[in-house]
C-alpha cells in the first residue's frame, strides 16, 4: 500500500464514519441528515466545528458535551474508527480500483444498518433501497462474476462484444443475488409466522438481503444467510443460558430448594426466548462483511473438502 494514499483513505473513512453517526441517529427518527447542524441531545446546543472532529474531539472532551457535560456514547468513536478501518481494509484488499470504491460504499451502508438495527431494531429504507440500486449499478462497472457469468456464456451466444456480454451477465448475477437473498429471508419469515404465529423477520431484513445480493451475487449471499443464522443461533442460545444462570442464582437466594430455583430460572429464560426481538440485521450485516473479504476463500476451502 502507498502510505500517503492509505493515510488519506483512513482520514476519509473517519469523515464518512462521522457522517454515518448522524445517519444512525437521525434516520430512525425520520429526520434530515443534512440539516440542522449537529447538536447535543442533552442541552440541544449546536456543536461547534472544533468539537465535531472525528475521534479527536471525542477524546479531548472525554466523551462529554462541552456545555452540559452530558455523556456522549462511545458508539460515535467506535463507528468512526471502524469505518476508517473498513475503508483501509478495502484499499488493502483491492488497491486503488473501482472495486475498492464499490466495497467502501457497501461497507458504509452495512455499518449504518448494523448499528441502527442494534440500537432501534430498524433497518431504514433510506439505506437499504439506495444500496440495492447502487449494487445493481456497480455490477456494470465491477463484475460480480457469479453463477450466470460462469455457466451461461457457453450456452447463450449474445450478439454483443465479449466486454458488453460480460457486463450483462454481471448485472444478471446481481439481480439473481438480490432475488435469492430477498426471497430466502421472506420465505423464512413467512414460515416462522405460520409456525409460531408471530413475526420473526420484518421487511427490513428482506430489503437488506436484496441489497447484499446485489453487491455480492448468489453464492456469497447464501453464505451470508447461513453464517448469520448460525451466529444468531449461538447468540440466542448463549443469551438464554446466561438468563437461566442469573435467574437461578436470584431465585436460589429466595427459595430453599435449588431444584425449584432452577425450574423458576428456566421459566424466566423461556420468557426471554419467546419475547426478545433479536436484531437479525446485525448478524446479516456482519456476516456480509465477512463474506466480502473471506467468503470466496471459505467456499473454495469448503469445496475442496468434497472433491
Amino acid at each position: 500500500m502507498d502510505p500517503f494514499l492509505a493515510s488519506a483513505i483512513f482520514v476519509l473513512g473517519l469523515a464518512f464514519g462521522s457522517f454515518l453517526n448522524v445517519c444512525i441517529y437521525r434516520l430512525p427518527l425520520d429526520l434530515s441528515v443534512v440539516k440542522p447542524r449537529s447538536a447535543c441531545p442533552g442541552c440541544k446546543r449546536p456543536i461547534a466545528f472544533y468539537d465535531n472532529l472525528p475521534v479527536v474531539s471525542w477524546l479531548l472532551l472525554r466523551g462529554r458535551c462541552r456545555n452540559c457535560r452530558s455523556k456522549i456514547s462511545a458508539r460515535y468513536l467506535f463507528v468512526e474508527l471502524l469505518t476508517a478501518a473498513l475503508f483501509l481494509g478495502c484499499y488493502a484488499y483491492s488497491g486503488l480500483t473501482l472495486a475498492t470504491l464499490k466495497y467502501c460504499v457497501f461497507g458504509f451502508l452495512l455499518l449504518g444498518l448494523i448499528f441502527t438495527d442494534a440500537e432501534t431494531k430498524l433497518l431504514p429504507d433510506k439505506l437499504t433501497l439506495p444500496g440495492l440500486v447502487l449494487g445493481l449499478l456497480f455490477s456494470v462497472l465491477v463484475p460480480v462474476h457469479d453463477m450466470a457469468s460462469q455457466f451461461l456464456p457457453p450456452v447463450l451466444n449474445l450478439p454483443f462484444s465479449a466486454d458488453i456480454a460480460a457486463r450483462l451477465f454481471s448485472v444478471l448475477d446481481s439481480l439473481l443475488g438480490a432475488a435469492v437473498g430477498a426471497s430466502f429471508i421472506y420465505g423464512a419469515g413467512a414460515a416462522y409466522l405460520r409456525w409460531r404465529g408471530t413475526e420473526g423477520m420484518g421487511f427490513g431484513d428482506v430489503k437488506l438481503m436484496a441489497m447484499v445480493g446485489a453487491f455480492l451475487g448468489i453464492k456469497l449471499t447464501v453464505f451470508t444467510i447461513f453464517a448469520a443464522s448460525l451466529a444468531g443461533s449461538v447468540f440466542g442460545l448463549a443469551a438464554v443460558l446466561i438468563v437461566w444462570i442469573k435467574r437461578t442464582r436470584r431465585f436460589a437466594r429466595r427459595l430453599a430448594n435449588l431444584q425449584a430455583a432452577r425450574r423458576r430460572g428456566w421459566q424466566s429464560a423461556q420468557m426471554v426466548y419467546r419475547h426478545y426481538q433479536m436484531p437479525f440485521g446485525v448478524f446479516l450485516g456482519a456476516m456480509a462483511l465477512i463474506a466480502l473479504f473471506v467468503g470466496n476463500q471459505f467456499l473454495s476451502w469448503y469445496g475442496r473438502l468434497w472433491w
